[in-house]
């Protein structure tokens, strides 16, 4: 990832894909299951749905129990906020119509493969590393960088994980 000199303002983004040998109905058997990525994450410790819900479905809510050795432990809840099966899986974090953040996996046939697409944006609204960047105002965009940077190589371990998963299924 290069500089970008972005601010929290600028709800940036990040993307990060990888070609997977398996088709799409094998891939997104992964990605729309909520229970791996605290499997993968370095920073997701627990997810569980609520209000009844069991599977993803536009509308639905899971919460999330997040660790990161700067920031803290902190607690979300997202919505999923498009969920089309084999194609796309999205999910806002607070307000679904005003969120902290929105996670998306993007996949695409590509010949007897899939290509699969982790991306995130930042904002618009307050989230944790808002109070960081409260208190040093002068580093905001060395700080939304970094972070973006965490986002990247954290996107990258779990496409990889994906794609050993998928890959090994039969």
């Amino acid at each position: 990832m290069e500089w970008t000199g972005q601010t929290y303002a600028d709800t940036p983004t990040v993307a990060v894909q990888t070609s997977i040998d398996a088709p799409p109905d094998r891939v997104w058997r992964w990605v729309s299951d909520i229970h791996l990525m605290p499997r993968l994450s370095a920073e997701l410790r627990v997810v569980q749905w609520l209000d009844g819900a069991t599977a993803p479905a536009v509308g639905a809510r899971f919460s999330g129990q997040n660790a990161h050795e700067a920031l803290g432990s902190w607690e979300t809840i997202s919505t999923i906020v498009e969920f089309d099966p084999e194609r796309s899986f999205a999910w806002a974090v607070g307000d679904p119509e005003y969120p902290s953040s929105i996670w998306r996996f993007t996949l695409r046939p590509e010949g007897t493969g899939t290509v699969l697409e982790q991306w995130t944006q930042m904002g618009p609204a307050r989230s944790g590393l808002s109070y960081a960047i409260d208190a040093m105002p002068d580093k905001e965009q060395k700080i939304v960088f970094v972070r973006l940077r965490e986002f990247e190589t954290g996107m990258t371990a779990n496409l990889a994980a994906v794609k050993d998963l998928a890959e090994g299924a039969a």
